[in-house]
């Protein structure tokens, strides 16, 4: 299984740009909102915390069948030392 997206990036006029990469962020109402591939197929959707917040926010997608997909939220309160954690489905959160 590999960790790479593929993308396909299109213009207003219609041009398009395909390409791959492990995870991308979207800027939404000055945030980054990432996604990337975690174990299992899931796609975790998810914004970077920054100084002051207290909680955050992840979607995680898991496909089930054929045109059907779970979607978990989970809000996390921010704990102190919780730097460097990814979150993923082994992490019991």
């Amino acid at each position: 299984m590999s960790d790479s997206l593929r993308l396909v990036l299109e213009d207003v006029d219609g041009t398009q740009l395909e390409t791959s990469c492990t995870r991308f962020a979207v800027i939404w109402q000055g945030r980054e909102v990432w996604i990337q591939q975690v174990g299992n197929n899931q796609l975790m959707i998810g914004v970077d915390v920054e100084e002051g917040d207290t909680e955050y926010a992840n979607l995680l997608l898991r496909p089930l069948a054929t045109n059907l997909v779970s979607l978990e939220l989970e809000m996390e309160p921010i704990e102190e030392g919780d730097e460097g954690h990814v979150h993923g489905p082994d992490c019991n959160h």
